[in-house]
């Protein structure tokens, strides 16, 4: 989903790390229940494909820490692939997107799964596992629009824009010609509102959040362009990929060596369940 925002590190003390080179994970605290070592992951549970909040354990989600609510979609999904591979128990926080770097700075979670891109940037402060997505940016608009008819980029020349706050979506805005850009949005579904509401007739954004607004909202429409008349990307703006604190070599082999196992054919199956069994598809 596709690219995501600022993160910094998670800060464990010397006992934390002795327990993850044990344990495989990044996380120390055993559950009374089961006395197997904890991974703790956060995600902001609003960000449908990759995350989102439910009221029962439906279809395998995970109870979310301190809630009554349950955390699923596609970053919860690898997540327990993760927490499995290392023997540990999953243990889901649900925290605003810029509260997800204070939560890992702090040690309250040992890494972020959250739909978040591999930028240069955001490495200066964390490091990141291999991909674990790769999403290419699109357009997200209304069916009877004039910009679903778009080809190019250029076709959305004068469009009333916005996307979400703290993405490399809302910098990408700016090469729609002429674009009025709005304000960036705090989560996924005050976008799909404001374009739902007539407030912008354009969202940028990745596949999957794009294929699962569309998925869940018959009258939006998912625009992509030929190679080259699209939005101008680097590689690091598709890859996506698990934030963890710098350093942490235990936690970044143990999730590289199941990701390594993985292909982008395999990520993208899984991708596809997710976007099936968001709530707003039922």
């Amino acid at each position: 989903m596709n690219l995501k925002k600022f993160l910094k590190a998670a800060l464990c003390g010397a006992m934390v790390v002795a327990m993850a080179v044990t344990a495989g994970c990044g996380g120390g605290d055993k559950k009374a229940d089961s006395g197997k070592k904890v991974l703790k992951v956060g995600m902001e549970c609003a960000y449908a494909p990759y995350n989102w909040s439910q009221p029962s354990a439906e279809g395998g989600a995970v109870k979310i820490a301190g809630s009554n609510e349950y955390a699923y979609g596609y970053d919860v999904m690898i997540a327990k692939k993760l927490a499995d591979s290392m023997g540990a128990d999953l243990e889901i926080h649900k925290i605003e997107w810029d509260g997800l770097a204070p939560a890992v700075v702090s040690g309250k979670i040992d890494a972020a799964i959250a739909g978040m891109s591999i930028t240069s940037k955001r490495k200066e402060s964390v490091d990141f596992t291999k991909p674990y997505y790769y999403a290419t940016v699109v357009a997200l608009v209304k069916k009877d629009s004039p910009q679903a008819q778009a080809k190019s980029v250029a076709d959305l020349k004068g469009s009333i824009a916005t996307s979400q706050l703290n993405t490399i979506w809302y910098d990408q805005i700016d090469q729609v010609p002429y674009v009025k850009k709005l304000p960036a949005i705090d989560n996924v579904p005050g976008m799909i509102v404001a374009l739902k509401s007539g407030k912008c007739n354009l969202i940028v954004t990745d596949i999957p959040t794009a294929k699962a607004a569309a998925f869940a909202n018959p009258d939006l429409t998912m625009v992509t362009f030929p190679e080259g008349k699209g939005f101008k990307t680097s590689k690091e703006d598709v890859e996506i990929g698990i934030a963890i604190k710098k350093g942490n070599k235990e936690l970044a082999d143990a999730m590289n060596k199941v990701l390594s196992g993985m292909t982008e054919a395999d990520f993208n199956k899984i991708m596809d369940e997710a976007i099936k069994k968001q709530p707003l598809a039922k």
